[in-house]
């Protein structure tokens, strides 16, 4: 199989607590694929400077777990890990996962966007398990990095949609 051309690429973070499904998102995404054996497998924490992960980033998913408060509650660290290390102009979107587990729901819709809101972030509830707005939540991502591109390269009318995206997890130690 030939390799497909691709006239961007564009590297996007996902950063969240351990077990808010980060690594389902970008399974999801990239490949459809979703495991039911999945495990939280390493911890990261907030005092390991990230900064080597952010380097280069244009975008990022800050994700929490719609069931665990706490998970969201630890997002502002998240962001603000991102806004000392990153980019100044990196877009981030808010993700509320699990939204397949709605009878679980310890963050209310309202929370989330009103954080989002104020910090300037955009906002989607996701569920890596049955695929809603996995797919939304990237393209809305990487629409608004390719806006930004462009405006910095006005000189290029004519651009392909095809974009290949790498995705990254920051390095974190073994769970104990």
């Amino acid at each position: 199989m030939a390799e497909e051309e691709v006239d961007y690429v564009f590297k996007v973070v996902l950063n969240g607590d351990s077990a808010v499904g980060k690594s389902q998102l970008r399974a999801r995404f990239t490949r459809d694929e979703f495991s039911m054996d999945s495990k939280a497998t390493i911890r990261c924490r907030f005092q390991y400077s990230n900064a080597p992960y952010y380097k280069g980033a244009v975008g990022a998913m800050l994700v929490y777990d719609m069931t665990i408060r706490e998970s969201f509650e630890h997002i502002p660290q998240w962001l603000e890990e991102l806004r000392v290390h990153a980019d100044k102009n990196i877009v981030i979107i808010l993700i509320g996962n699990k939204t397949d587990l709605e009878n679980q729901r310890s963050v209310p819709v309202e929370d989330a966007k009103e954080f989002a809101e104020k910090e300037g972030l955009f906002f989607l509830e996701t569920s890596a398990l049955n695929s809603t707005n996995v797919e939304n939540s990237f393209n809305t991502l990487l629409t608004e990095i390719f806006n930004k591109v462009n405006k910095k390269n006005l000189a290029k009318t004519t651009v392909s949609c095809s974009s290949q995206v790498s995705l990254l997890r920051p390095p974190c130690v073994a769970a104990q």
